[in-house]
């Protein structure tokens, strides 16, 4: 892979699991930064703001700039300020990263006579913000999603990530959801406008198939899937077309580049 000037790095089940890394963190960037790649990270989870990122992957000896981070929260307030230029109120569940996001593009939250209700993963979800958003979107609200993730790798094991909450209001409005996030392409095309690179110079490196790399599929990258979140061998050799590698965890690949 002599032409791969950049890796694109998913964060959870690439780089850690819930607050447990995988693997020698610090020597696999400096094993990266030795080979001459770039590094951008682009992740779903929209739970926290770019700062906290900065801030997680720090507390893991990860230098990262702010400018290298590309989250489905900062995706979705584009997306939204794309709509509505003028901003206005919108009906949020989620947490700090998608209210800070949405609040910095000029919306704030309100369940008054919304724009559109906007949803990701919320660790205090309650029924309460289900049925405000249920009614909310059956008078009339589009329904925003920031990532289709139905599930996210802890050490425990999976546990339901924000495409479960989205699935539950799906339901319960017979409506679909937009979604933002990966597999749609937004965040992988901002990184590589930022790193001046072609797709073909760039290795979206995930552990979702159906998100990390369709994405990269979608967008003409070169694709690694990893087995250290939550896709199977099994699944990730069925999917179609293939990912270009498949490996245990960013270690292994790190040492095939």
């Amino acid at each position: 892979m002599t032409d791969v000037k950049a890796l694109i790095l998913d964060m959870d089940g690439v780089l850690w699991r819930a607050d447990q890394p995988i693997g020698d963190l610090p020597a696999i960037l400096q094993a990266i930064a030795v080979k001459g790649l770039q590094v951008a990270y682009a992740t779903n989870n929209a739970t926290r703001t770019v700062d906290q990122f900065v801030d997680k992957l720090g507390s893991m000896s990860i230098d990262a700039r702010p400018e290298q981070i590309y989250t489905s929260a900062k995706a979705t307030a584009r997306y939204l300020s794309e709509q509505y230029p003028q901003g206005g109120p919108v009906y949020m569940i989620g947490e700090v990263g998608l209210q800070e996001a949405l609040e910095t593009a000029g919306f704030r939250i309100s369940d008054q006579k919304p724009l559109a209700v906007m949803v990701g993963l919320d660790n205090e979800v309650t029924y309460a913000k289900l049925r405000t958003a249920t009614l909310l979107v059956r008078a009339g609200a589009p329904l925003i999603g920031t990532n289709p993730d139905r599930t996210l790798p802890t050490p425990e094991g999976l546990v339901p990530g924000a495409g479960a909450i989205i699935a539950a209001i799906e339901a319960a409005t017979d409506t679909q959801a937009t979604i933002i996030g990966k597999p749609q392409g937004a965040m992988l095309q901002d990184a590589m406008q930022d790193l001046g690179l072609a797709p073909e110079q760039t290795l979206m490196v995930g552990d979702r198939v159906e998100t990390d790399i369709a994405a990269g599929q979608a967008v003409g990258c070169r694709t690694a899937l990893l087995l250290s979140g939550v896709t199977s061998e099994a699944a990730a050799r069925a999917w179609q077309p293939a990912p270009d590698h498949i490996e245990a965890d960013l270690t292994t690949l790190v040492s095939k580049l």
